[in-house]
């Protein structure tokens, strides 16, 4: 699109091969106050695309501490420098984690009730920019998107992105790990379909002191993914049902309202097509190892897969 980006990440769940070489690369953390300060004061800081953060949902039960300094206390970081930096719209990708369990399909109009410490952070968020946006007058834009996945996604962490932890398992010859019966069902949602429309909303006057829920629409169980990827890869792999986790069973939602105002930029990829692609670009580069976590906080009812 032509502008200026300087890149800040951690590199705690990517890789640095992964960064647009046009832009300028910054390691480190938003939790790090002395390196956000510099980087505003720096440069010429328009528009801020929040999109950093520990995406385990299911692990943050038991990383509470770690999950909402990075997720709630980081982000307060990036806002407060906004603020004070005049940015014009500050961009930021929430999640449907936000709307919790029983409320189907999920619209923009449901009322949030999220179910565990990540979604909680991720509407502490929303609630602060809107809270700074009538207090100071800072533009925002606020995506909940879901089950995102696509070439270039982290397929060695073993505690999210599902669709990873298969076709990496499936290059390991491993079982593919079940949580449950595998009738839980995600909406799965192709990188483009949701990345190129954030990357324009900045910009979009239309969208700015609006939530939108972005992603895709036919949800899937999760037997059901592993048929898709099963034939992306051409082979029958064995599953593992393990003991079901505490999270939300059903989870998908509505995106009218995002392609009101998005719609030239959605393109609808079908899970075939995407895991398709996403099969092609996994055997190119290889299966990879699965770290643990190593400041596990709680370790009550935390899942025997995760031990």
């Amino acid at each position: 699109m032509g502008y200026n980006v300087i890149a800040l990440d951690n590199l705690s769940g990517g890789f640095v091969e992964n960064v647009n070489a046009k832009a300028e690369f910054v390691k480190g953390s938003f939790l790090d106050l002395a390196l956000v300060d510099k980087i505003f004061t720096n440069n010429n800081i328009t528009h801020v695309y929040h999109l950093g953060a520990y995406a385990a949902e299911g692990l943050s039960h038991f990383i509470r501490n770690f999950n909402y300094n990075n997720n709630l206390i980081g982000s307060i970081n990036l806002i407060n420098a906004a603020i004070n930096f005049k940015v014009k719209c500050f961009v930021f990708t929430s999640s449907i984690a936000v709307y919790g369990k029983n409320q189907l399909p999920y619209s923009e109009a449901t009322t949030p009730n999220p179910e565990d410490p990540y979604g909680i952070a991720k509407y502490a968020v929303e609630l602060d920019l809107k809270n700074a946006h009538e207090m100071f007058g800072l533009n925002y834009v606020i995506f909940r998107p879901h089950n995102v996945y696509g070439e270039r996604q982290n397929i060695g962490d073993r505690y999210r992105n599902v669709i990873g932890i298969f076709m990496n398992s499936i290059l390991k010859q491993y079982e593919l790990p079940i949580f449950g019966d595998g009738n839980q069902t995600r909406a799965f949602s192709y990188i483009s379909d949701v990345s190129v429309p954030i990357a324009h909303s900045g910009f979009m006057k239309e969208a700015y002191n609006n939530v939108f829920n972005i992603g895709a629409d036919k949800p899937y169980s999760i037997n059901e993914l592993v048929s898709v990827i099963a034939h992306a890869f051409e082979t029958s792999p064995k599953t593992k049902n393990l003991t079901a986790r505490n999270e939300v069973v059903h989870a998908y939602s509505t995106h009218d309202k995002a392609l009101q105002v998005f719609g030239k930029f959605i393109q609808n990829v079908d899970l075939k097509t995407g895991i398709g692609r996403m099969a092609d670009w996994v055997r190119k580069e290889g299966a990879k190892s699965t770290p643990r976590f190593e400041n596990i906080e709680i370790l009550e009812n935390l899942p025997d897969a995760w031990r």
